[in-house]
């Protein structure tokens, strides 16, 4: 539906009479539906008319409609019978990323008299995305003097839906030098490792090919998987290593360019030009990355390069090679995961979605005039909002649900 926004004098008014501070007020209840994504046109999804209380046969009398914020037409409701069903292809990925919670909230609008009621129907995830690798094959050159137990952090697989269903386990193809072992990133997923069990020997075994497998955890269980080629090299026997596999660090958005994330450092236990080192960021480390940070080659500092938006994205995940300058360099891995904290940093929005002018004098009080909606970008306290008037004004606002209002008549008006 589409949503009308009044001109002139008197809406520049009434929008300038709004007033914004950092605080929630909780609305009403409202009638709460679900629906699986992807779910076919015509799917039933609630009775709508009949929950809101609302007759049959004053739907097409009263303009019984639906309006949904930025949602496009995934629901419509049959005005014969008052039930609400699947209008059009639900994708919860495309809707809500990978946020836990989804649903699509309905404005459920009838005049004579205007009533407004809330309806929020949650998409449920289902197991329609198979995890996934960047790449169909990754390469480590990995030294022939490597020690047993040396370790080699491999990319990950990502998977776009939630919960259960993007719990990944991976899996190694069966040989005699690799095992596979798993670090869990606290809430941010796991990253396998390749740790070497039988020493390597390049005359034998130039190169090996293993197969990394992964499945979710969805039923029924979807898999992927990504090639290993791994070169076999001479010389150099220590890799430099840092004290940390992997690093963690809390900052926040709007941070200045050049500001330090981290100082790396690794060290080498071998002497001369194989002790020195060069730091890099990795192959693994996607081109969206890369624009936002810098890493001095020769320091080892990660620095800002970049505007970093917590409404852009609130994690990154960077890996740093730091390889000697050896005649067959060696090289090291880390990984360093970046929290981005959020800053009080978007003003609030209104959006007028009905308004009723002009006003009678004779009005009854109680009338809704205007039906109203706020919203912030940011996050938890700097995103909760609260409306409200100003003083002496015959009208008052009415919270109907979270950020939703009923501008209503307050007294009785006299025009003379």
């Amino acid at each position: 539906m589409l949503v009308s926004r009044p001109s002139g004098l008197s809406t520049r008014r009434l929008l300038l009479s709004f007033l914004f501070v950092a605080a929630w007020d909780a609305g009403s209840g409202q009638v709460h539906y679900s629906v699986p994504e992807e779910a076919k046109h015509g799917t039933f999804v609630g009775r709508i008319a009949q929950d809101l209380g609302l007759e049959l046969a004053e739907l097409v009398p009263r303009l019984f409609r639906i309006a949904s914020k930025g949602r496009g037409d995934f629901l419509e409701v049959n005005l014969q019978n008052g039930i609400l069903f699947v209008n059009s292809r639900i994708d919860r990925e495309e809707l809500c990323g990978r946020r836990a919670e989804c649903s699509i909230h309905l404005e459920v609008i009838v005049d004579r008299p205007l009533q407004v009621f809330h309806v929020e129907v949650e998409v449920k995830d289902i197991n329609d995305n198979r995890p996934v690798f960047s790449t169909s094959e990754q390469k480590l050159s990995i030294l022939e003097s490597q020690p047993l137990d040396s370790r080699f952090p491999l990319e990950g697989a990502s998977d776009a839906d939630i919960g259960e269903n993007a719990v990944l386990t991976y899996g190694l193809s069966s040989n005699e030098f690799f095992t596979l072992d798993i670090i869990n990133k606290k809430d941010k997923g796991k990253l396998p490792v390749l740790v070497l069990s039988k020493l390597l020997d390049r005359e034998e075994n130039p190169q090996l090919r293993l197969l990394l497998t992964t499945t979710d955890g969805g039923k029924p269980e979807l898999t992927g998987s990504v090639t290993l080629l791994i070169l076999v090299l001479d010389a150099n026997d220590n890799a430099p290593v840092f004290d940390q596999t992997v690093y963690e660090v809390k900052m926040y958005e709007n941070s200045a360019n050049q500001t330090l994330v981290i100082w790396l450092n690794a060290s080498d236990a071998d002497e001369g030009i194989n002790k020195e080192v060069i730091y890099s960021f990795s192959s693994l480390v996607p081109p969206t990355v890369r624009r936002k940070f810098l890493i001095n080659e020769r320091t080892g500092e990660v620095r800002i390069n970049d505007a970093i938006d917590f409404e852009d994205s609130n994690t990154y995940e960077i890996h740093v090679d730091v390889t000697d300058k050896g005649n067959l360099p060696m090289v090291g891995h880390c990984t360093v995961l970046v929290e981005i904290l959020d800053e009080n940093d978007n003003s609030p929005e209104v959006v007028v979605t009905s308004l009723a002018l002009p006003v009678r004098e004779d009005a009854q009080v109680g009338t809704v005039i205007s039906l109203i909606s706020v919203s912030d970008r940011d996050s938890g306290a700097n995103g909760q909002v609260t409306c409200s008037l100003t003083p002496h004004v015959p009208f008052k606002l009415v919270s109907t649900f979270k950020n939703y209002y009923s501008l209503v008549l307050d007294s009785v008006l006299d025009r003379e």
